[in-house]
């Protein structure tokens, strides 16, 4: 015999609730060259067709939504996640009823770190709905390109959360290879804050006791060798305060 419950669910008609689609989005941080980096790619349809956008898309059924953005980012960028060093956390979610043309979509985005050398990024590839997919300097980008839905908002939160993190945590160590000099630290901090005035050797302060060095010196060009760290203490303290402006 049915239980209460089990009448209930079988009576139960969800199309009398007005419906709300699932997508995610995705801001993904390299460094290169001292300045950072994000992924976006070229609408190829309909709605804002052409426009500059993060990559992301729709949940599917079987799907949970940190599935649906690796998916999403390996379809229209050619990116896989999963062959590189990487941290992906949600960043937020996205629900004004306006944020898309087409229908009620509210958007979970993530926020994904991928570590580089600092001399080159991972290749893209064009797949999908996407017309084109790009590597773009994230500061250009909010000075001077026009995106697609909300995804100027998304960007600016992701950014500010790497901002802030980068503060009290050893978060910008996530951008390089396991394995980094203080050299190499120093210019994702610079990136990502968009500055360059940082001190050396006030950086170094603040950095070694929340570093293991590991004995070994790479040389890199004309300079002196420099020390090899990786991460001991996942927390600065105390902080590390980015410079006014």
């Amino acid at each position: 015999m049915a239980t209460e419950e089990e009448r209930f669910l079988t009576d139960y008609v969800p199309r009398e609730y007005p419906s709300v689609a699932l997508a995610v989005d995705l801001v993904v941080f390299a460094v290169t060259a001292g300045t950072l980096h994000a992924v976006f790619v070229r609408r190829g349809a309909h709605p804002f067709k052409g426009s500059l956008a993060l990559p992301g898309g729709f949940v599917l059924p079987e799907e949970d939504a940190l599935t649906a953005a690796w998916r999403e980012l390996e379809e229209e960028a050619g990116l896989d996640l999963g062959a590189h060093r990487a941290h992906v956390e949600q960043l937020a979610t996205y629900t004004s009823p306006q944020r898309d043309p087409r229908m009620r979509v509210a958007s979970v985005a993530h926020l994904a770190l991928l570590a580089t050398d600092g001399r080159a990024l991972p290749d893209l590839a064009t797949g999908s709905d996407a017309a084109a997919a790009e590597w773009l300097p994230v500061y250009d980008v909010l000075a001077n390109a026009d995106l697609a839905f909300d995804h100027r908002d998304i960007l600016g939160a992701g950014l500010d959360r790497l901002a802030g993190k980068i503060e009290y945590t050893l978060t910008a160590s996530r951008l390089l290879p396991e394995e980094f000099t203080l050299n190499q630290l120093r210019r994702v901090y610079q990136a990502v804050w968009n500055t360059a005035r940082l001190d050396a050797g006030n950086f170094t302060r603040k950095m070694t006791g929340a570093l293991q060095d590991t004995g070994r010196k790479v040389t890199r060009g004309k300079g002196a060798p420099a020390a090899v760290f990786t991460v001991r203490d996942e927390y600065l303290s105390p902080p590390l305060i980015r410079p006014a402006g």
